[in-house]
Parts: structure tokens; sequence; C-alpha cells
């Protein structure tokens, strides 16, 4: 008997679980295709594959409301993006933080949780919600586009996050790469040194592709520690999205325009402890190089499929609906994680 109920479990879990994947399998599917030809336009032509992704996936955002497909869409903007934001811990070891120093650490953490609250001010002056000033503030002090869907991710769900998300990330994406071609020329002509130019390079680039593009326009040393230096601000994101999920999880501080919500078990996301998990498991050792490599393509993949999603989640019409303030928050916060970090770095040169 208990044998025979113990098979019926396994069935009613087994069928619970195979619907599930017969309902999504259509959506997933349509993000996966969209994805992959961003990501085809973006190796030909150039330029950030989560970009294309999110504009492929507005052109169908038609198919977000279609029942055949909203399941599958809502499963890779949540299931499969998470995935993607946990095994970036796959690219950062404890070594590489280490080897900055605490001159360079502190400067980048500064600018980092002043770029965050600086954000949040801002975004309360504008008019705009806490959340969206959290959104933009954690894109630009952390990295870019995965931070902003990161930050979502570890919301809780209220009105316009996914036009939220949406908008962070275009914006953050295109101040980035604007960052990247300007960023390089101001380093040059304040005629910062290799390892001074890499820090404001890595400090202050939203993402990390640009910042790696960026740096080594500037030379192998600039470079090397450019990307170290931004990936010392990747590895904070599990620092930052813990605090922002503690946070929103209770009373206080909790954004107006978010219900209340259940208090879980465990506060800390699933993909956040993969992330940590990733961390550890690079600075140990375990992860050889090839499954490294494969880790952090499948950690793009995953974003890019997410992206795409979140794409199609969000219309054209509702983006423009925003209006400026968006575009002037963002600004702002480019404007002052730069102008902190040339503070900085300049202090430290003449103490």
């Amino acid at each position: 008997m208990r044998a025979m109920l113990s098979r019926l479990g396994h069935r009613d879990y087994w069928s619970a679980h195979g619907g599930y994947l017969r309902s999504a399998w259509p959506g997933l599917l349509l993000c996966i295709v969209v994805g992959l030809a961003a990501a085809f336009v973006a190796g030909t032509l150039g330029g950030p594959p989560m970009l294309y992704a999110l504009l492929f996936g507005t052109a169908f955002h038609f198919q977000s409301h279609d029942a055949r497909t909203q399941p599958g869409v809502d499963a890779a903007m949540r299931t499969v993006l998470r995935l993607g934001i946990g095994l970036l811990g796959a690219r950062i070891t404890a070594g590489q933080i280490a080897d900055l120093g605490w001159t360079t650490a502190g400067i980048t953490l500064l600018a980092l949780a002043s770029t965050v609250a600086f954000g949040v001010l801002m975004a309360r002056w504008l008019g705009l919600s806490w959340s969206m000033g959290l959104l933009a503030g954690g894109a630009t002090a952390i990295c870019g586009a995965a931070a902003a869907l990161a930050i979502a991710a570890a919301l809780p769900a209220y009105m316009d996050k996914e036009r939220n998300t949406l908008a962070v990330v275009v914006l953050a994406t295109v101040l980035s790469t604007a960052a990247m071609l300007l960023y390089p020329l101001l380093a040059h002509a304040l005629q910062l040194p290799p390892a001074l130019a890499g820090i404001f390079i890595g400090a202050s680039i939203h993402d990390v592709a640009q910042v790696i593009v960026a740096g080594y326009s500037l030379g192998p040393g600039a470079g090397d520690t450019a990307t170290v230096v931004k990936l010392l601000r990747v590895s904070m994101l599990a620092v930052v999205v813990v605090a922002i999920t503690l946070i929103s999880r209770h009373r206080f501080g909790l954004p107006r325009e978010l219900p209340a919500v259940t208090k879980p078990a465990f506060p800390v996301p699933g993909f956040l402890m993969l992330f940590m998990g990733m961390v550890a498991a690079n600075s140990s050792g375990l992860l050889q190089p090839a499954v490294q490599s494969a880790l952090a393509g499948s950690s793009t993949a995953c974003l890019i499929v997410g992206a795409t999603a979140l794409g199609m989640k969000t219309s054209f019409k509702g983006l423009a609906n925003m209006g400026w303030r968006p575009i002037v928050l963002m600004l702002l916060n480019t404007v002052w994680i730069a102008g902190f970090v040339l503070l900085a770095i300049e202090i430290s040169r003449h103490p």
C-alpha cells in the first residue's frame, strides 16, 4: 500500500510538472529563437546583445498576452533570467578582489554605495518611486543591465515593474556604450597613468563588456585593472540584492506602491545563493577553465533569453509614457559615479 501511494505521489508530481512544461514550452521556445536572432545581429553588426534582445522582444509584445505563449514568457522572465544572474558568479574569484588593495577597493565600494543612495534620493526629488531609484542606482553602481534585472527579480511584484526595469536596462546600456567611447578620451585628457585610468574605467562604466573594451583601448595595464575593479562591483551584486530583499520583506522601508508581502522562511533568493556558490567554487579552483567558460557562456545565454522576455512584457508605447524623468535620473546617476571616482582618484594622487 505504501509503495502504491508513493508511486501515485510521484505520478501526480510529474503530471503537474509535465503540464507546466507543456504550457510553457511555446513561449520559452519563442524567447530562445528571438534571443538567438538578437545574438546573431549583435555578433554581426556589433553592440550589446542584451540591448538587441530587449528591443527585439518589444516587437513581440503581443505574445506576452497570448494564452499559448504567456506561461513560457513569464517563465523566461523569472526562472531563466534568475538562473543567468546566479551563474554570473562563475566569472569572479576572491583572489582577484583581494589583489586590488584597500585604496582601490575603498574608492570602488564608496562609489557604489553613494550611487545607490543618490539614485533613491534623486528619484524622490524627480517624483519617481523608491523602487525606480533602486533600479537606476543599482544598475549604474554595479553592472548595468544585469544588476537592474537582478534587483527587479528581488523586488516584489508591483504596477509598472516590468516597464521601469525595461527603461533602466535600455538607458543603462545606451549610457554605458556612450561612456565606453568617451571615458578613454577623458582619461587620456586628464593624463591618468594606466593603473588609475583602469580604476576610473572599471569603477564608473555600467556594463562589463563596455568596461573591457574601454579599458583595453588604453592598453593591457589599464584593461587588466579595469576588469578586476569591475568584477569587484559585480561581486557586490549579492550584498545589494540581499539588502534589498530584506528591506522589501519588512514594513520598514517598503515602497508605498508595493503590496504587503509574506515574509519567507529564508530571505535570500535561490539565484543569489547560486551566485555566491559560483564565486566560492571559482575561488577554490573547483571550476576548470573549460567549465568556467561554459558557465559564463550559459549565464550570458540565460540573460539574453530573460531580457527577450522582459522586452516582450513591455511595449514602446508604455515606455514612452514614462516621460523625461527616468532619462534625467539615469544621466544624473552616471555623472555622479564618474565624478565621484575621478575626485577620489585625484585625492589619492595628491593626499
